[in-house]
C-alpha cells in the first residue's frame, strides 16, 4: 500500500516511527507538510497540488495535525476525503476532539463522565461559574490547546477573575473546570486504536506542577488499566468518531473522568514507558481500515451493477395477453 503521512517534520519521533513501522511491513510511505499543499476547489473536481505537482497517489492518509496549524491542516484532510482518499481520522472527528468544550458536550450527552465544566464569557458570570464547579482551586483552559499548553490553575476567585479578564482581552475562548483533588497530580493516558486500548500509562506531575504531561516534566509509569478506564477511553473515542486517539483520564471518586482526547497523540512517551509498539499497531489497523473500505466499495459497485442490469432487462411478452 501507499501511505501518506501529514506531518510538519519528518524527523519527529512519532512521524519517523510511523514511517519505519509502515516500511517494515512493505508499504511505500511519503511524508508531506500540510502547509505545502495547495487546495483546488472546483465543481465536481476537487484536487490538490504538492508544490507544483499533483499530490502523490495514496491508499491512505495518516494525519498528524498539530494545534498550531489546525484550520489549514483540517482543510487539507477534508480535501483528501472529498477526493475519495481514505483518511485515518477525518477532519470532522479531529475538529470535535480539538474543541474542548464541544468534546465535553458530546461526551456528556452519551453519559460519559467528565470534570464539571463551565464556559463563561463575562466577568459577571465568574462567581456563578465557580459555584457550579465547586469553587477554587479551579482549572482555567483555552478551548484550543495541547500538551498542557493553555492549561492553568487559579487558587483564588480573584486569580480566576484576573486570568479570565486577561485572556478575554486577548480574544481567547476559555472554559473553567473543577479541580479533581483526589487525582493528586496524576492521570492516565490510554492509546486507542480501532476501538481497542493498545497501550496505557499513569503520569505523575513533578513537584510543584499540577499538569502531568510528559512535556511538562511528568513521570510516566506503565500500568494495566482497570476495565472501567479502558471502557471509558474506548467509548470517548467512539463518540468523537476517531480511529486513533490518546485519551487522558483522571481518577475521580466515582471512577474515570475524561479529561482530554488527542487525535494526534505523541508516541515517544507511551512507547518508551509501556514497551509496546504503538506505531506498529496503528499501521496494522491502517491496513485493515483500507481493506474494509475497499470491500465496502466493491460490494457497493456490485449492487449498482446489478441494479443497472435489472433496468436493462425488459419484461417478457406472454401470448394471449397472459
Amino acid at each position: 500500500m501507499r501511505f501518506l503521512v501529514l506531518s510538519r517534520n519528518a524527523t519527529l519521533y512519532s512521524t519517523s516511527r510511523l514511517v519505519l513501522a509502515a516500511r517494515s511491513r512493505g508499504h511505500e510511505v511519503t511524508v508531506a507538510d500540510p502547509l505545502d499543499f495547495h487546495i483546488v476547489v472546483s465543481r465536481r473536481r476537487p484536487a490538490m497540488f504538492l508544490g507544483d505537482r499533483p499530490v502523490p497517489r495514496a491508499d491512505l492518509v495518516i494525519p498528524r495535525i498539530g494545534a498550531s496549524i489546525t484550520n489549514y491542516g483540517l482543510a487539507v484532510v477534508r480535501q483528501f476525503d472529498m477526493m475519495g482518499v481514505p483518511v485515518l481520522n477525518t477532519a470532522v472527528a479531529i475538529a470535535r476532539s480539538r474543541d474542548k468544550l464541544r468534546a465535553m458536550q458530546l461526551l456528556t450527552r452519551k453519559d460519559i463522565d467528565v470534570p464539571r465544566t463551565v464556559c463563561a464569557k463575562t466577568p459577571d458570570s465568574v462567581d456563578l461559574a465557580l459555584k457550579f464547579i465547586g469553587g477554587t482551586p479551579a482549572i482555567v483552559k483555552l478551548q484550543q490547546g495541547a500538551q498542557g499548553i493553555g492549561t492553568m490553575i487559579a487558587e483564588t476567585p480573584q486569580a480566576v477573575t484576573s486570568l479570565l479578564e486577561t485572556l478575554w482581552a486577548m480574544g481567547q475562548d476559555i472554559i473553567l473546570q473543577e479541580y479533581i483533588a483526589e487525582s493528586k497530580g496524576k492521570d492516565y493516558r490510554a492509546i486507542v486504536v480501532g476501538q481497542r486500548v493498545v497501550a496505557s500509562m499513569r503520569r505523575q506531575a513533578k513537584a510543584g506542577e499540577f499538569r502531568s504531561n510528559l512535556h511538562r516534566g511528568g513521570l510516566g509509569v506503565r500500568v494495566n488499566l482497570d476495565k472501567r478506564y479502558g471502557q471509558a477511553a474506548i467509548a470517548a473515542v467512539r463518540v468523537m468518531g476517531l480511529e486513533v486517539a490518546g485519551v487522558d483520564m483522571l481518577e475521580g471518586r466515582d471512577g474515570p473522568k475524561i479529561l482530554e482526547i488527542n487525535s494526534s497523540p505523541g508516541l515517544e512517551g507511551i512507547e518508551r514507558t509501556s514497551g509496546i509498539d504503538v506505531a506498529g499497531a496503528i499501521i496494522l489497523h491502517a491496513e485493515r481500515y483500507v481493506q474494509r473500505r475497499n470491500k465496502r466499495n466493491a460490494r457497493k459497485d456490485l449492487v449498482l451493477e446489478q441494479e443497472r442490469r435489472s433496468r436493462r432487462i425488459r419484461p417478457l411478452a406472454f401470448a394471449n395477453g397472459g
